[in-house]
């Protein structure tokens, strides 16, 4: 369903599992910033009163599953880290356009929360099937359905708005750049990294 062209590898949960305290700290921070790609498309595009009011609501849910990560580091007696940098996120914001019309940058920048809830969705699917921790397996697999509607949502409206894109064709040049992007990737305590 999601079109990836690399999987993670299985063994890339024991790299998380093995130091919680960071994968909490980074998955916190990736959620933060889901709500403000959210937040960034309203202030940018509010002109579409449907994608305003969805736009929302994910910026919400973004930020409770924010509020929900924060808990169990606590609960675990951890401390939530600094902001990281998510260099795979950077990398991919190179890919999108900046050059062409409005309509151009609007739609990439959906495909780009779309990629990114993608691989998101992915890499919780791994967690969820790969951890020992049985609450947090639980807390992955409850995310990985909620970055699935996250990731159909973005295409949706990238697809309804698409005044001068082939969606689908630019669509299919993300996966590929992303393909070969995300083989840099999977050995760090980092949802992305």
């Amino acid at each position: 369903m999601l079109g990836l062209k690399l999987l993670t590898d299985p063994r890339w949960a024991n790299i998380a599992e093995s130091n919680l305290e960071e994968i909490l700290t980074d998955h916190a921070w990736c959620e933060q910033k889901a709500a403000s790609n959210a937040i960034f498309l309203i202030t940018n595009n509010s002109e579409h009163a449907d994608l305003v009011i969805k736009m929302a609501e994910i910026a919400m849910e973004e930020m409770e599953h924010f509020r929900q990560v924060v808990e169990i580091i606590k609960q675990r007696g951890y401390t939530l880290g600094r902001e990281r940098r998510d260099d795979y996120v950077n990398q991919l914001m190179k890919f999108a356009r900046k050059d062409g019309s409005r309509n151009t940058s609007f739609i990439d920048r959906l495909l780009f929360a779309a990629m990114i809830e993608a691989r998101s969705c992915e890499r919780f699917r791994v967690l969820s099937q790969n951890i020992q921790d049985k609450e947090l397996a639980k807390f992955y697999y409850d995310l990985m359905v909620s970055e699935a509607t996250h990731y159909t949502t973005f295409l949706g409206f990238a697809r309804k708005y698409a005044e001068d894109v082939d969606v689908d064709k630019r669509w299919a040049e993300w996966l590929e750049y992303e393909g070969q992007l995300i083989q840099s990737y999977g050995n760090s305590e980092a949802i992305h990294g």
